[in-house]
């Protein structure tokens, strides 16, 4: 009985993650309208061209950033997986236990990341007049 609420466990937290990740993915394709497009099918957000160098640093930014959160988020998956399928092997399961450890504190260091990065660009933008 204590592995199936074990397993339990496990299988909510896996559910937990993949809906997060479906969710900003969501939110990311939500945010490019049909009405975004022009003629070619290219957005102006897609354009890098026409953007001024405050804004292009921090659409890089941002990019970088949420690919790194989502390799985080993907090596969580991986932890848990390995996690459930461990079979009660204790090896594997301190393997995805650190697995696990190592993504989690991953993440919060690249949201510290963002959070730092965000509030720097803003402050040099304030104190230098530019607008992003």
């Amino acid at each position: 009985m204590n592995t199936l609420k074990a397993h339990m466990y496990r299988f909510a937290y896996l559910g937990v993650a993949s809906t997060g990740l479906l969710v900003s993915a969501q939110a990311h394709a939500a945010a490019l309208t049909v009405d975004d497009l022009d003629e070619t099918g290219i957005s102006d957000s897609m354009v890098l061209g026409n953007e001024s160098p405050e804004a292009l640093v921090i659409s890089i930014i941002n990019w970088v950033l949420g690919i790194l959160a989502l390799i985080a988020v993907i090596l969580i998956l991986i932890g848990g997986f390995r996690w459930m399928t461990a079979g009660g092997n204790e090896e594997k399961v301190e393997s995805a236990k650190k697995t696990l450890y190592a993504a989690i504190i991953g993440l919060v260091i690249i949201l510290a990341g963002w959070g730092i990065s965000v509030y720097v660009i803003n402050n040099l933008l304030d104190f230098t007049g530019a607008e992003a």
